[in-house]
């Protein structure tokens, strides 16, 4: 087949496909979906027992060992993903990558052996997109589920009903991190499982309560941990069906019996499992005392399928991040009207500067018109400084559908807007922020009268590593206060030597 039939046969085939990484603290994953009217279909997974929380030390460092396992991991993955667009693929990271101080040097080294980025997710956050997983594997998702998600480095609670969750915690508690810190050397004795069990507990008291109150018809167990003890009980004769709370005492009484983990001489205990085994088991039990459960049904569901299904989202331009916006605007009592216009006039420079930025769905345009939408949630806690609290609610609340790394940008944007622009000069110089910044600042300046008259006529341009604002003599000499703006506005680019050239049309430049 000649190169430009097989690359249009391979565009063709590609199409409809989409992928989720899932850069777990005990696995990496990899899942690849078909789209079929608005349904995922899975076609291929890849799985790599990482085992990054084993490399995590007390004072929270990633160790060479741990991270050059994840890249070679990723570099695997890269293969399977050559011919994926960027907008089909989509890996996210979780609780070691959390906590992990020098996360960031990985995350470098992780992106290029992957060739796409990868986004630390909250704790919060992953919660909702497990529940996506679930949701959309289980028989009757209109009933009311309790979902336990035990992962290598934290444990996901959700309840939620007909798709939407009701309830979402994550616990710092995974079973690498247990199975390090309680039974080190395999060992297992009445003590050491007392005193992993009450530790868990003691994590679960504190949303317990609420979640019972909320009430399940049915608890869901979903990842590896619950997949391996649903398995171990089936097949030797603990439980007839899913995970029990009499099936996990049964189990209990042959660990105690083994001593040792391996020891153990049990059907469906696989090998990749034996070290994180004991962790898991211990959380799993304080999970059934705690929630007074008497038994959990599997669900293949998971964080990866969550993430096929937000990226579907994407994909058909349903973006959970517009809904969580337009909810915020809503909690913070913000002027819609105002934000609005701000957001309208910010965008219109922006496709000046970068005429590839019209279009409405690049990135880094909604990024610009989300910061737009937000700039003054801040108000609502005081009026002096708001943009600093606008920037602390962006960076900190719980933004469901934004990585770390999107509220993290769109905190500096919002930071950005107004004041000086030194706090945000770490920056890097060839970033495109500081075009988003340049047009969310004049777009503030130039509507700061807030006297609804839409987009104004100025126009925005590049000049040198600056910018040039152009506009009529008879509209800036009508706006003394905006004039005055503008002037402070050039000795904020110019400290920070870059430069803002503003020019009146039929007059002269407005003096710096």
């Amino acid at each position: 087949m000649p190169s430009t039939r097989l690359a249009s046969f391979r565009a063709v085939m590609m199409r409809d496909l989409i992928a989720a990484i899932d850069l777990g603290s005990n696995s990496f994953r990899l899942q690849v979906g078909r789209i079929v009217n608005d349904q995922i279909y899975p076609l291929d997974g890849l799985k790599d027992a990482v085992r990054l929380a084993a490399g995590l030390s007390p004072e929270k460092i990633l160790d060479e060992a741990a991270q050059e396992r994840g890249v070679a991991a990723l570099l695997r993955f890269h293969e399977r993903l050559q011919d994926f667009s960027p907008d089909a693929v989509r890996a996210v990271a979780t609780n070691t990558l959390r906590v992990a101080k020098n996360a960031p040097d990985f995350l470098v080294r992780a992106e290029a052996a992957l060739g796409f980025p990868i986004e630390v997710i909250a704790g919060r956050e992953e919660a909702r997109l497990i529940y996506v997983g679930v949701a959309h594997t289980l028989p009757d998702p209109h009933r009311q589920q309790l979902i336990v998600d035990i992962g290598g480095g934290s444990t996901e609670f959700i309840i939620g009903k007909s798709f939407e969750p009701l309830q979402l915690e994550s616990r710092y508690m995974g079973c690498v991190g247990y199975s390090l810190r309680f039974f080190p050397d395999g060992r297992v004795d009445k003590r050491s499982l007392k005193e992993a069990e009450l530790a868990a507990r003691r994590e679960l008291q504190t949303i317990v309560r609420a979640y019972r109150e909320t009430g399940w018809e049915e608890a869901v167990g979903s990842s590896g941990t619950a997949k391996a003890l649903a398995e171990i009980l089936e097949q030797n004769g603990f439980s007839r069906a899913g995970i029990t709370h009499e099936g996990l005492e049964r189990f209990r009484a042959a660990l105690l019996r083994g001593g040792r983990i391996d020891a153990l001489d049990l059907a469906g205990l696989k090998g990749d499992r034996l070290p994180v085994i004991l962790g898991g088991f211990a959380i799993m039990s304080a999970v059934f005392k705690e929630f007074e459960l008497e038994r959990m049904v599997f669900s293949e569901g998971a964080l990866r399928l969550g993430v096929l299904y937000d990226l579907l989202g994407r994909y058909h331009h349903h973006d959970l991040r517009d809904a969580t916006v337009n909810a915020f605007v809503r909690r913070y009592n913000v002027d819609l009207r105002q934000a609005q216009q701000v957001a309208d006039t910010a965008c219109h420079l922006l496709a000046q500067l970068e005429p590839a930025l019209a279009d409405a769905e690049h990135p880094d345009r909604r990024f610009l018109r989300w910061a737009a939408l937000l700039h003054e949630i801040g108000v609502s806690v005081a009026h002096s400084s708001y943009h600093k609290h606008s920037a602390y609610i962006v960076a900190n609340a719980d933004m469901p559908g934004f990585s770390r790394m999107d509220q993290g940008r769109l905190a500096r944007l919002v930071l950005a807007h107004r004041g000086k622009l030194e706090r945000v000069a770490s920056i890097d110089p060839a970033s495109p922020d500081w075009l988003l910044i340049a047009c969310l600042r004049l777009a503030v300046v130039v509507h700061r009268a807030r006297d609804r008259r839409g987009i104004p006529p100025i126009t925005m341009r590049r000049e040198g590593r600056g910018f040039s604002v152009n506009t009529t003599a008879g509209w800036l000499q009508k706006r003394p206060l905006t004039a005055a703006a503008l002037e402070e506005e050039q000795r904020q680019w110019t400290a920070l030597g870059r430069g803002l050239y503003v020019r009146a049309v039929g007059g002269r430049s407005v003096a710096a």
